[in-house]
């Protein structure tokens, strides 16, 4: 209000200098500069989308997953060095033990008279232990190849297909090669293997003897506490390992549930507040929408909020319509009292007539204004609280359209409509009036008498596309995206040679829309303002472009009833 009323004031000083000093000027159109004033800021262009992208959710997720697989990766390197460290500790005391086991058993073996294989089962028995086995290979001098091996004493003792079953195993992963060739030297080895009863077991070292009987392979193996170790097998095969990595994936898991569920939550939110927004849902509760305890409390205030600005809408609607009444009551007095006035002031006054003029123009202005501070009212009240109906928009255009024809059939002004039938947008009658009023008026003012004005409607990629195409001068290049501005208004950059019509010629619906010529011919800049505001206020927009072969399109899109 307090704009329009600068506005007012700007009409009422320039109609009291046409009273003063130009007698034959009755009205001006307003004309607003397009360059608004920007206002400072202290952040720099690049800082914005740097703070934007800190503050983002996605980033926040993207770091977060980063650190998820980073960390796992770093500390598995770094364990696995400790664990190989501590293997190597591991196998040295083992390989010790083996050692000490052959050096016990090694005068035994090296006697030929009577055969150590009587005794060898006891002396091997006697080294062994429940953590620690032992188990002896024998090949004798005159056999060659690793099928010359075979077990002659274990403990503790084993039957001999299970013995013949093992040797298979030891033969076929190639364990005994080395000592075919040469029957010397300790062969250290960490062999994981399961033997034919179904048991792990770890081989930790075999110890060759050689003897003039043959080769003597003592073999230590352990199936106690080191086969809970990572000897013998990858260190991501130890249970430390995998219980570590259920832990980490199940709180991974856990971490990225929780920020997906508030996500979700916080999209819920996005489209109930949309579908309010836009007015496809009269009602809706964020709190029945929230699935998230914490966001309870939030939920609850957007519903409150959501409540408020509804009713602030209605108390909009109820004081535009009071006030549009308050004030034309004293209008329609003024204009009135003109009456008596216009036949006491003789004709050939002209001072006295002029003052007449100027009053009349400044009740039409202010007729005007009052219209339109009632269409800006209602506007803001359809951005709070938008309608919520099933027009169909083919109907209603093609309606319009009828009323308009009839109107400006004496400029010779047609309308080459072709409309999709069965175009249905969710918004509101009044709303899509006064969209379709504003842009067909502008385009009937600057259309030259016998010109044809396009206007098409159809229905692509699930939005329905209104567009209205004149032949009018066009707007100046720069000035395209500044024609939806409040209070801006070009009719004075554009050619004249349309010249509107007066008030009492077109009794058309757009006689009383914010931003048509109107009364007195006054231009405020509103209507496309008004236009654009109207469509955003149900999930569409409007754009324009000049025509090449000359004139102006506007295109209006809003979203279809599926």
């Amino acid at each position: 209000m307090a704009a329009l009323a600068e506005a007012n004031g700007r009409n009422d000083s320039a109609a009291a200098e046409g009273f003063e000093d130009e007698p034959e000027t009755v009205a001006r159109d307003v004309e607003v500069p397009s360059a608004q004033p920007a206002r400072s800021n202290s952040r720099s262009p690049v800082e914005k989308p740097r703070r934007r992208l800190i503050s983002s959710l996605v980033s926040k997720l993207v770091v977060l997953l980063l650190v998820f697989t980073l960390v796992p990766v770093i500390l598995y390197d770094v364990f696995q060095q400790a664990d190989a460290e501590k293997q190597r500790l591991l196998l040295e005391s083992v390989r010790e033990q083996g050692r000490l086991v052959a050096e016990t058993l090694n005068p035994l073996l090296q006697r030929t008279e009577p055969s150590p294989l009587r005794e060898l089962p006891d002396a091997v028995g006697r080294l062994g232990t429940d953590d620690t086995r032992v188990k002896v290979l024998f090949k004798p001098l005159q056999e060659s190849g690793v099928e010359g091996f075979y077990f002659v004493a274990t403990d503790p003792p084993v039957p001999p297909a299970v013995l013949q079953a093992e040797r298979a195993q030891l033969i076929e992963r190639g364990v005994l090669d080395n000592l075919v060739e040469s029957c010397e030297g300790e062969m250290p080895v960490a062999l994981r293997h399961r033997n034919p009863e179904g048991q792990i077991e770890l081989l930790t070292s075999i110890t060759p003897i050689t003897t003039p009987l043959g080769c003597w392979a003592v073999v230590t193996v352990n199936s106690g506490a080191f086969l809970g170790t990572s000897i013998g097998q990858p260190y991501w095969q130890t249970w430390e390992v995998r219980t570590a990595v259920i832990i980490y994936v199940g709180m991974a898991v856990l971490t990225l549930g929780v920020f997906l569920l508030i996500w979700r939550n916080l999209m819920r939110f996005q489209r109930l507040a949309r579908e309010i927004r836009t007015g496809h849902r009269d009602t809706g509760s964020f709190a029945s929408a929230n699935r998230v305890d914490e966001l309870g409390p939030v939920a609850e205030e957007f519903d409150r909020l959501t409540r408020s600005l509804q009713a602030s809408a209605d108390d909009i609607r109820r004081a535009a319509e009071d006030n549009a009444h308050a004030f034309k009551t004293p209008i329609a007095i003024m204009r009135q009292s003109l009456e008596p006035l216009q036949r006491l002031v003789p004709g050939d006054s002209t001072r006295g007539r002029r003052a007449l003029l100027v009053l009349e123009t400044s009740i039409d202005r202010l007729d005007h204004l009052v219209n339109s501070a009632r269409r800006l009212e209602e506007t803001t009240a359809e951005l709070l609280d938008p309608p919520n109906q099933e027009i169909d928009l083919s109907n209603l255009t093609q309606r319009m359209l009828g009323a308009y024809a009839e109107a400006y059939e004496r400029r010779g002004l047609k309308f080459a409509a072709r409309l999709q039938p069965g175009v249905v947008v969710r918004a509101g009658e009044d709303l899509l009036e006064t969209v379709i009023e504003n842009v067909v008026d502008n385009a009937v003012e600057v259309s030259p008498e016998g010109e044809l004005i396009d206007v098409i409607l159809e229905r692509r990629d699930g939005m329905a596309k209104l567009i209205v195409r004149d032949r009018g001068p066009g707007v100046p290049a720069g000035q395209l995206e500044h024609i939806f501005e409040r209070y801006v208004s070009l009719r004075g950059e554009m050619n004249g040679a349309a010249q509107p019509l007066a008030a009492a010629e077109t009794p058309t619906p757009a006689a009383s829309s914010a931003g048509s010529s109107g009364e007195g011919g006054a231009h405020l800049g509103i209507g496309l303002w008004i236009v654009r505001r109207n469509l955003q206020a149900v999930g569409g927009d409007v754009s324009a472009r000049n025509l090449r072969e000359g004139g102006l399109e506007i295109m209006m899109r809003l979203p279809v009833v599926h």
